[in-house]
């Protein structure tokens, strides 16, 4: 029932200017670069990933399965000149997998072409049929689940960051994605944020399935408890997730979120996430905090951490800049 996209890709970039608006590819070549084929660019592309160009034909040469549109434009919607080369990545047998809000199924050319050939066409953003509700059974296997004060505060990128320290350090552990971007980078998922609100925590099940007893599910959040507009999606992927072990994300300069709404303190982040998750998981624990210090000197940086674990009594890392080290080896204590 998860979306589920086949590897090798080729990643659309077309004739895009500026790399705020590649994330969707950028990140799947930071995080899984073994995935990725290569590059499609038009003449007038300034961004480069780091991949070999290729056109249709050639990849189809080195075995590629799916094109990616790997990027965000504003407004969620592709210039018309795009349309073609989709069409003809669907015409030559291509799974076209995209993220935007503009869906493939409303291009009849597209349409038309995949049908022919056989090729899918995945709307990420589109969550599949018949989802169910949550039983709240307990599932085998061991989960954690990002978490944060606000959205857009590093969950996804924490995820990440935590299932490559555990594998390094021989912990079996999988990334499981809840969002566009992850799900790409994982080629499966489920895009929780799309999901009708009643079946939400039965979604969070399916995403992580039973497993082995010493295997973790590093479970990546949405929203935020405290968002305003976006706490129902973060409640339900808590209670369907069932967590052993949460961590807090949180940007260090953010004091607030949507329309001038306060941010929590991390303490009261932490205890209304444990509050809550006790709910359906009673041992639930928070294992450290990630802070986004991109925008911090290093003397602040060292500060505000230092002061951080200080209050909380829990490893805090800019996991982008010091790893998960101290959080991996905290968890290995604290859920054995």
């Amino acid at each position: 029932m998860k979306i589920e996209i086949n590897p090798p890709y080729l990643i659309l970039l077309g004739d895009v200017k500026n790399s705020d608006y590649v994330k969707t590819g950028l990140g799947i070549v930071q995080w899984s670069r073994e995935l990725v084929a290569g590059q499609l660019r038009f003449n007038d592309c300034l961004i480069d990933m780091g991949v070999p160009d290729m056109s249709i034909s050639e990849a189809l040469e080195h075995g590629v399965k799916s094109l990616i549109v790997g990027v965000n434009p504003v407004g969620g919607q592709l210039p018309e000149s795009w349309w073609s080369v989709i069409e003809e990545a669907a015409r030559s047998g291509l799974d076209i997998v995209s993220g935007l809000h503009e869906k493939l199924n409303n291009h009849k050319g597209v349409v038309s072409a995949a049908q022919k050939s056989g090729a899918k066409l995945i709307d990420v953003r589109s969550p599949p049929v018949n989802l169910p509700v949550g039983t709240h059974i307990k599932r085998q296997g061991k989960r954690l689940l990002t978490v944060a004060t606000d959205c857009a505060s590093g969950k996804k990128y924490t995820a990440l960051a935590m299932t490559k320290y555990l594998n390094q350090a021989k912990v079996d552990a999988t990334f499981r994605a809840t969002g566009q971007t992850g799900i790409m980078i994982a080629g499966e998922g489920i895009p929780i944020d799309s999901v009708i609100a009643d079946f939400i925590s039965g979604a969070s099940e399916l995403v992580s399935p039973n497993n082995n007893e010493h295997h973790w599910d590093v479970i990546e959040g949405q929203g935020s408890l405290f968002h305003p507009g976006y706490s129902g999606v973060s409640l339900g992927l808590l209670h369907g997730s069932q967590p052993d072990a949460i961590i807090i994300c949180h940007d260090a300069l953010r004091t607030v979120s949507f329309e001038g709404h306060s941010l929590p303190s991390i303490q009261e982040c932490i205890d209304i996430h444990l509050t809550m998750g006790r709910i359906n998981n009673p041992k639930i624990v928070c294992v450290g905090v990630c802070v986004n210090t991109s925008q911090l000197s290093k003397d602040q940086r060292d500060d505000y951490l230092l002061n951080l674990e200080n209050i909380t009594g829990l490893p805090c890392v800019d996991p982008l800049i010091d790893g998960c080290e101290k959080i991996v080896k905290y968890l290995n204590g604290a859920c054995k």
